[in-house]
């Protein structure tokens, strides 16, 4: 009786072990019949029938994969080194299991052929400038491929852009020479109101005589309050036309 007593009892620990499961919060476990597909487990134990049922754990968590920097030749001709970051998740565990083999391989596969294809694409100036644009556009590509695996493409960011060091200059002379522009338009629009505006000052003397004379006044008073130990007084030419006719 001691005999079997031995015996049994490993082999009912083995059977309990094989037929109790834990399914955590953040799992969901696909249960399996002789093969086929019966239901989703949600969070809690769950009991299988060993060597007829099988339990499989799939993660629903978000996932943040980086995507290794791929070498892009953009719609101008540019040789540059592009890398992201792709956000994803799976909603169909169901699917993740059986419509593709190992989806995180799948989909970081995908998110690497969908960069240098959407880069591609764009101008340089138009991929670092409008960034998400493309953040936009790959999220909505790769969340449409991935759909029928089960997976949700959440986000997707554009990590970095790696220029050429030829390129980095030209684009430094480039910005240089824009902002001299913008400095030359600048320094001739404001040549140009202060000409209109010593246009009607010398409009509005010209009407009005007597306005040259209290500036001349107000100009000798500020020259007096400057403290200057020499001070030049103008003395206007009508003064001099006055002497001579006399």
């Amino acid at each position: 009786m001691l005999y079997w007593a031995i015996f049994l009892i490993p082999l009912i620990l083995m059977f309990i072990y094989a037929s109790v499961k834990l399914v955590t919060q953040y799992e969901r476990g696909v249960l399996f019949r002789m093969g086929k597909v019966v239901k989703v487990q949600d969070p809690g134990v769950v009991i299988v029938i060993p060597l007829v049922e099988k339990l499989e754990r799939v993660d629903i968590r978000t996932i943040a994969h980086e995507v290794p920097a791929q070498d892009v030749i953009t719609k101008d001709n540019v040789s540059v080194r592009v890398s992201a970051v792709v956000y994803f998740r799976v909603v169909d565990p169901v699917k993740a299991l059986i419509e593709v083999k190992y989806y995180n391989k799948a989909t970081s596969q995908l998110a690497q052929t969908t960069l240098r294809s959407v880069c591609g694409q764009d101008d340089l100036d138009h991929m670092l400038s409008e960034r998400d644009a493309v953040n936009h556009k790959m999220q909505e590509i790769l969340d449409h491929e991935t759909e029928p695996w089960g997976v949700k493409v959440s986000r997707v960011e554009v990590k970095e852009v790696d220029l050429p060091e030829s390129m980095q200059r030209a684009m430094a002379r480039q910005a240089e020479a824009e902002r001299e522009r913008r400095a030359a338009i600048i320094n001739a629009e404001g040549e140009m109101q202060a000409a209109a505006k010593l246009c009607e000052a010398a409009s509005l003397i010209d009407q009005h005589p007597l306005a040259m004379q209290l500036r001349y006044l107000q100009t000798i008073r500020e020259i007096g309050i400057a403290g200057n130990n020499n001070t030049l007084i103008p003395v206007p030419l009508e003064i001099f036309t006055k002497i001579l006719k006399i």
